[in-house]
C-alpha cells in the first residue's frame, strides 16, 4: 500500500517519473503535455518477470500517470519543498545505498538516472509529504476513523468477480457496461426462476441459502466465460479480504456495502468494469483509535491521493502511446 510517501520506495521498486539518457525522447505517455518516459515503465518493468511485462504494463504506466498528475497539481498549489529537505532526503538514500554495499553513481546509472532527475523526483516526494502532512489531522483521522470502522476492525468479505477490461475507449466501456448489466439481470431472472420452483413447505432461510448457492454457481460459471482475470479460474472467486489495503477503493467499496448473496451494478476500477457477488462476510471487533492510528493514516494519505487523482484524470489531456 502507498500512503504519505507514495514514491519514496523508488529505490526498492525501481519507479520514478524522470528519464534517463537512453530513453528521454520516447514517451510512453503525455499528461497535460508532460512526458512519463519509457524508461520509467521500463524501470517499473525489471521487477516483473518477463512473462508477465504485458499484464504489469497498464499497472505501472497508470500508477506513474497518477504521480505525475498529483505533482502537477501541488505544483500548481505552490506547494514550496525547502532545498535543504531535499538535501537531506538525498543523504538518506546515499546513506541507504552505501548500506547495502552498492555504489550510488553505479546505480544511478543502472536505472538510467541522472542526478538532477533525482533530485526532481525527491522534491515530488516532498511536496506530497508537506501536503498530505497537513491533511491528516488529528481531528480529520478521528473522523475518518469514525465514518469507516469497517477499515480497522478487522472486517473481511469474499467475493467473486466477473472483470472485463475494454481499454479507455468510451464506447467499448460503454459496452462492457451494459453486457454486465445484462449478464445481473440474467443471472437474477435465472436464479429466481429455479428458486421458485422450491417445495413451498421450504422454510424462507432454507429458500435463501439454496438461492445464494445456486446464484453463486450460475456467477462462477459465467466469470469462467467472461472474465479476464486470472481469478476466473477460480469462478471469479476471489477468496476473503478487508475493507482497505487489498482491493482498489472502488471495488472494495461497492463489495462493501453489499450482503451475501447481493450482485453489484457494474464497477468501474482502472482495470475496466466489474460485476461483483458478495459470498460471504465475517463481522470485525471493536478497535480504538489510538491502537490503530498509524494506520488510519496510512489509509487516509492513499485516499486523500486517490481522491486528487479522480478529481484531476477526467480533466487531464492523457495521451497513451501505442506500444510497437
Amino acid at each position: 500500500m502507498l500512503s504519505i510517501h507514495p514514491i519514496r520506495g523508488w529505490l526498492v521498486l525501481g519507479l520514478a517519473l524522470a528519464a534517463g539518457p537512453a530513453l528521454a525522447q520516447q514517451p510512453a505517455a503525455t499528461v497535460n503535455g508532460q512526458p512519463v518516459t519509457e524508461v520509467a515503465v521500463q524501470r517499473g518493468l525489471k521487477r516483473v518477470p518477463p512473462a508477465e511485462h504485458a499484464k504489469a504494463r497498464p499497472e505501472i504506466l497508470n500508477y506513474l500517470i497518477d504521480n505525475l498528475l498529483v505533482d502537477q497539481y501541488l505544483t500548481a498549489q505552490k506547494t514550496a519543498v525547502d532545498p535543504n529537505e531535499a538535501e537531506n532526503r538525498i543523504g538518506e538514500i546515499k546513506a541507504e545505498i552505501k548500506k547495502q554495499n552498492q555504489d550510488y553513481a553505479k546505480m544511478l546509472s543502472e536505472l538510467m538516472l541522472t542526478e538532477d532527475e533525482l533530485r526532481s523526483q525527491v522534491a515530488a516526494d516532498l511536496r506530497w509529504e508537506k501536503y498530505a502532512i497537513a491533511q491528516s489531522t488529528d481531528a480529520a483521522l478521528r473522523d475518518f476513523f469514525a465514518k469507516h470502522p469497517e477499515m480497522f476492525d478487522g472486517s473481511m468479505v469474499r467475493a467473486r468477480h466477473i472483470l472485463l477490461s475494454p481499454g479507455t475507449d468510451p464506447a467499448a466501456l460503454g459496452r462492457a457496461k451494459i453486457q454486465l448489466q445484462q449478464v445481473k439481470a440474467q443471472l437474477e431472472t435465472q436464479v429466481a426462476g429455479e428458486t421458485a420452483k422450491l417445495p413451498s413447505g421450504a422454510d424462507a432461510k432454507a429458500r435463501e441459502e439454496s438461492r445464494n448457492e445456486r446464484l453463486s454457481e450460475l456467477f462462477a460459471d459465467q466469470a469462467r466465460k467472461l472474465s479476464v482475470c486470472p481469478s476466473k479460474a477460480e469462478g471469479g472467486d476471489l477468496s476473503w479480504f478487508p475493507r482497505a489495503g487489498s482491493m482498489v477503493e472502488p471495488f472494495a467499496a461497492a463489495a462493501f456495502a453489499l450482503k451475501p448473496g447481493q450482485m453489484s451494478e457494474p464497477i468501474q476500477t482502472t482495470f475496466g468494469y466489474h460485476l461483483i457477488l458478495v459470498t460471504g462476510r465475517k463481522p470485525g471487533a471493536p478497535t480504538k483509535f489510538e491502537d490503530v492510528k498509524e494506520e488510519v493514516r496510512e489509509i487516509f494519505c492513499q485516499q486523500l491521493r486517490d481522491g486528487v487523482v479522480s478529481q484531476l484524470r477526467p480533466k487531464a489531456q492523457i495521451v497513451i502511446t501505442p506500444v510497437k
